[in-house]
C-alpha cells in the first residue's frame, strides 16, 4: 500500500518511505508524529541528500525523532510495500521491539542490512530491501547489456578484418 503525504496520515506501524536524492530513507511512524529509524551516527535531521555521505558508516544509530525531522523538506510516502507478501506482525509487537532497540548501534551495510531492512524487519519480521534489489537487478542488466556490445564490437571487428583480407588477396 503506497500512500502519499498528501492523502493520509500515517498509523503507527506504518512504513515511511523518504525520497532523499538518490536514494530513500526508511523510518516506522510510531504514533503522536514521532518515528523510529535507523541511521549512521553521522545522520543528522534534516539532512536531506548530505546524509548520501554516511551511508560508508559500518555502525547505525536507532533514533526515535519527529517525522518532520527526519523528512526535513523532502518528500514521503506511507508505503508498506510487503503487506502482500507477508502478513504485518501485530502493532503492540512492532512498537514494543521498536522502542527496545532505541539507542543502540547496530551493524549497518547499504547491501546486506541498511534502514529499508530495519523497518520491513519490524513490521514484517523479515528484513528485505527493494531499493538493493533494484540496484543489484539494474547493475546485472547494465553489465549484461556491456556484454552484449562488446561481444557485438569484437563480432564486427573480426569479420571486418576478414573481409579485408578476403579484398587484398
Amino acid at each position: 500500500m503506497i500512500v502519499s503525504q498528501y492523502e493520509e496520515e500515517p498509523e503507527p506501524g506504518d512504513l515511511i518511505e523518504i525520497f532523499r536524492i538518490g536514494y530513500q530513507h526508511w523510518a516506522i511512524y510510531v504514533g503522536e508524529g514521532f518515528v523510529i529509524h535507523m541511521a549512521p551516527p553521522s545522520h543528522y535531521a534534516n539532512a536531506g541528500s548530505y546524509s548520501m555521505i554516511s551511508v560508508t558508516c559500518p555502525i547505525a544509530l536507532v533514533k526515535k525523532e519527529e517525522i518532520w525531522d527526519v523528512v526535513g523538506s523532502d518528500e514521503y510516502r506511507i508505503n508498506n510495500l510487503l503487506d502482500d507478501k507477508y502478513e504485518p506482525r501485530e502493532i503492540r509487537n512492532i512498537l514494543r521491539d521498536a522502542q527496545r532497540l532505541l539507542g543502540r548501534r547496530r551493524p549497518y551495510c547499504v547491501v546486506t542490512y541498511n534502514c529499508e531492512h530495519f523497518v520491513t524487519e519490524l513490521r514484517y519480521g523479515k528484513p528485505e530491501s527493494h531499493q538493493v534489489r533494484s540496484a543489484v537487478e539494474i547493475s546485472v542488466a547494465a553489465g549484461i547489456a556491456m556484454a552484449a556490445i562488446g561481444a557485438f564490437g569484437y563480432a564486427a571487428g573480426f569479420f571486418g578484418s576478414r573481409d579485408k583480407e578476403k579484398q587484398t588477396k
